[in-house]
């Protein structure tokens, strides 16, 4: 089980109840509403970690494309780094506006790392950083994708293990009513 959770991110696993009465007879003879409350609980946090997972995907989707860009750029650099003539470009200097430039040829490009963090990098390492950036982003993407659809079935069992719980509690209820009644 700890393996499993190593796998996906901590994420608990759901377990299904095969057998409610059984189940029900372990739990030290609890209320069902203790047991739904429980299961609720475990419900909300899952739902809670799927709703983080969901930023972090976002994020990443927001981020390859960027780090690709750049990477596409540091390379058309290093294409030019041995000419003389300076590359024409268009820059965005803020939203739906760009700024037009002549950039002389370089051996050094400066990247931001976050944080308000610029650092100055040889074009070959720039590259290398990048691509590794690229590839880890690509990685942890897929990775929180797996996360994702693993979290899924956790909250579907457990949604379908409180209604079998609370199925079996209303039969349990009017079996009670019904021997009450005779």
């Amino acid at each position: 089980m700890a393996e499993d959770q190593k796998e996906h991110g901590g994420i608990p696993r759901a377990t299904f109840v095969e057998d409610v009465d059984k189940f029900m007879a372990e739990t030290h003879n609890e209320s069902a509403e203790k047991v739904l409350q429980e299961m609720d609980e475990q419900h909300q946090k899952y739902k809670f970690m799927e709703l983080n997972l969901a930023h972090r995907k976002k994020r990443l989707l927001t981020q390859l494309p960027d780090t690709k860009s750049t990477l596409d750029i540091v390379k058309l650099l290093q294409s030019k780094q041995n000419t003389t003539e300076p590359i024409q470009t268009h820059f965005l200097l803020a939203e739906q506006v760009y700024g037009k430039a002549a950039i002389d040829p370089t051996d050094k490009v400066c990247l931001w790392l976050g944080a308000n963090v610029m650092l100055e990098y040889d074009l070959e390492e720039a590259r290398k950083l990048l691509e590794s950036n690229l590839e880890a982003a690509k990685k942890t993407l897929k990775i929180v994708d797996g996360d994702l659809d693993f979290l899924k079935d956790q909250y579907t069992t457990t949604e379908v293990n409180m209604a079998r719980i609370y199925n079996w509690d209303v039969k349990r209820r009017q079996s009670l009513a019904a021997k009450g009644s005779t």
